[in-house]
């Protein structure tokens, strides 16, 4: 294993400590100290991340709702020689119960995905294991196309496993790759690609499977497989891209070739990255005196304990915000709004178009604003919003804008999720860890986020068959609790190196990682 960054560690100057003293006491990062902006090499990490990874998981979420009725046919055409001496009854349950397996097969995916995340990154490398994430999209394509052809439900649930796959890693390898690369400036904007490539691609499926389009009995092959050629490229220009620094100095400690794709990544000499190296050689240092980090170790060690279930409880809090539900919900809103079947549907996709551009905003405004602050606006405002939307849809038949209030609500949540629950989740995780048990951590939070998904998806439906439209209410509960706790313990990340934030934590939930000691007066 080659080892040579003995030769080219470089020492921190004193202004330099004093200067970033200056810096965290304003919680502004110091342009100055940490340069590098959009370079041509992370502009395309970016795109290649984006595209080539989280649009595809994003758009195997969107694809299959529409059409599911039409999609069951080979259901019904592959098992009905198994079902049909069942009852009519039972052969209508049997076929729910094969078809709800299609679906959630997905999310089992995505949780081993993510499981599977931190031990391949460390053990491939974060571009190698983002490839692995392309390679079971394609493989995962390659089943939906062999579905139809072999009139075979299995291959289906094949396919929707390795996409599943692909998408855990996605979500847990995208945020950390990119946080990896970028400037400190620019780690925050960086870190919301996950979100948009995701929500970009539940559009992209959403548009795809409309029945005007490739969502028809003869196409749905194609349409299911349609998101394979992002893969493909992906794959291949994953070769072209730096590997991350931070991985090459710290985990493989081997310096010289870190430095040589930190200098491509910032398309810089490097005698202007000194600063940056000085953190890497401080980071590695830390690094040496401590075993490898599994997910167990990061589980049972106390002074990791406290960002753990921030990054947990954000992830899993993101689904738990009734995000999924409000999409699923909308469709009906919007018919009661008198829009029409097509009005409807053409409705529900400007929700999505909304969840883009905010995305989009996302990436500016991360860079302005702290984390915390556009977090926590962010599930105030859909606290309110989901409140609003629950006496709203209860009184819909009071007055005839009633509908129109609700179908403003569902708009204004959507909005306002994606200034702050819908991307800061996803790489919060890579701020609040070193990066020794950083794969680990986001590998749990991702699990956490799959997890959520999940139980909503299972339970939506039979707790609004109970208590109706008072579902949001516990939304809106459940996200204000989030908010409450993160008040109290999620620390302002921008600007700030990471080792920094994380010995704010040591002590659990006897930290006060908000606590900002009042200067003394010297005469």
């Amino acid at each position: 294993m080659e080892n040579d960054t003995t030769e080219i560690r470089l020492e921190k100057p004193a202004a330099i400590k004093v200067n970033n003293r200056e810096q965290r006491a304003n919680n502004e990062p110091n342009n100055e100290l940490h340069p590098g902006g959009w370079s041509p090499f992370l502009v395309l990490a970016g795109i290649t991340c984006c595209l080539g990874s989280a649009l595809p998981a994003g758009y195997n979420i969107g694809v299959i709702n529409n059409p599911a009725d039409m999609i069951g046919l080979v259901v019904v055409l592959s098992i009905q020689p198994v079902i049909e001496n069942y009852p009519k009854a039972a052969q209508k349950e049997t076929l729910n119960i094969v078809w709800a397996t299609v679906v959630s097969i997905f999310l089992v995916g995505g949780v081993t995905g993510s499981l599977s995340a931190g031990w391949l990154a460390d053990k491939l490398g974060r571009r190698g294991a983002l490839a692995i994430g392309n390679t079971c999209g394609i493989i995962g394509a390659i089943f939906f196309i062999s579905a139809k052809a072999a009139n075979s439900v299995e291959i289906l649930m094949v396919g929707r496993l390795f996409v599943g796959l692909s998408g855990g890693l996605a979500t847990s390898l995208v945020p950390m790759y990119m946080t990896e690369t970028a400037p400190l400036k620019l780690r925050g904007a960086v870190g919301v690609f996950c979100q948009l490539g995701i929500t970009c691609g539940v559009l992209l499926g959403q548009i795809v499977s409309l029945d005007s389009t490739l969502g028809t009995e003869n196409s749905w092959p194609v349409m299911l497989a349609a998101f394979s050629p992002l893969c493909l490229a992906s794959l291949g220009l994953l070769f072209v891209l730096p590997e991350s620094p931070k991985y090459l100095y710290v985990i493989k400690n081997q310096g010289g070739k870190a430095i040589k794709e930190l200098s491509r990544l910032r398309n810089m000499d490097v005698s202007l990255l000194s600063t940056e190296i000085a953190s890497l050689d401080q980071e590695a240092v830390a690094a040496e005196t401590t075993e490898t980090w599994t997910i167990g170790r990061v589980m049972k060690d106390p002074s990791l304990r406290l960002p753990l279930i921030l990054v947990c409880a954000m992830q899993a809090g993101q689904q738990f915000s009734g995000v999924n539900a409000v999409f699923f919900y909308s469709n009906k809103i919007f018919k009661e709004a008198k829009l029409g079947e097509t009005g409807a549907q053409y409705a529900t996709l400007g929700t999505g178009v909304i969840n883009v551009v905010m995305a989009l905003i996302a990436v500016p405004i991360m860079s302005l604003f702290g984390r915390r602050t556009l977090f926590l606006l962010s599930c105030y405002l859909a606290v309110g919003c989901l409140t609003f939307l629950c006496f709203a849809i209860i009184f819909i038949e009071t007055a005839a804008a009633m509908p129109w209030f609700c179908m403003i609500a569902v708009l204004a949540y959507v909005l306002f999720y994606g200034l702050g629950m819908g991307p800061i989740p996803y790489f919060i995780g890579s701020e609040l860890f070193d990066v020794g048990p950083r794969p680990a951590a986001m590998a749990l939070g991702s699990v956490c986020n799959w997890g959520g998904n999940f139980i909503v998806g299972m339970a939506f439906e039979s707790v609004m068959a109970v208590i109706g439209p008072y579902s949001f209410l516990i939304f809106a509960g459940c996200t204000l609790l989030l908010a409450l706790f993160n008040r109290v313990y999620l620390p302002e990340t921008r600007g700030r190196d990471t080792m920094e934030i994380s010995a704010t934590m040591t002590k659990g939930f006897k930290s006060r990682p908000n606590y900002t000691p009042v200067a003394q007066w010297q005469p």
